[in-house]
């Protein structure tokens, strides 16, 4: 079930989480062992550091600008844009400016 979220609502997604100086802010909207949906917001110059995932990651960027990082090649990606980050292989994400994006994990 989905959580955290206004029912029968249009609203602006992005705005489901909100910037915190120094911090990486996460909203978690449904997980379980099949999945997960969390919607994120980065300051400036935060990252989620190098792992990797038992599930395969859509990062869908909601605004700014978001660098990810796949094996070590480096992906930048703008409001509106996305990239799958397949299951066990190394990857993160930083924040070259403020930014926000939306998480799918599906193991």
């Amino acid at each position: 079930m989905i959580k955290n979220f206004p029912v029968s609502t249009v609203l602006d997604f992005a705005d489901q989480v909100s910037y915190q100086e120094g911090q990486v802010v996460s909203k978690t909207l449904a997980q379980d062992k099949n999945h997960s949906l969390t919607v994120f917001a980065f300051d400036k110059g935060e990252e989620i550091s190098s792992h990797a995932s038992d599930g395969d990651a859509l990062v869908i960027a909601l605004d700014g600008l978001l660098e990810v990082t796949i094996d070590e090649q480096k992906y930048m990606l703008k409001s509106g844009e996305s990239i799958l980050m397949p299951a066990h292989r190394p990857h993160a994400v930083f924040a070259p400016e403020r930014c926000k994006m939306f998480l799918v994990v599906i193991f």
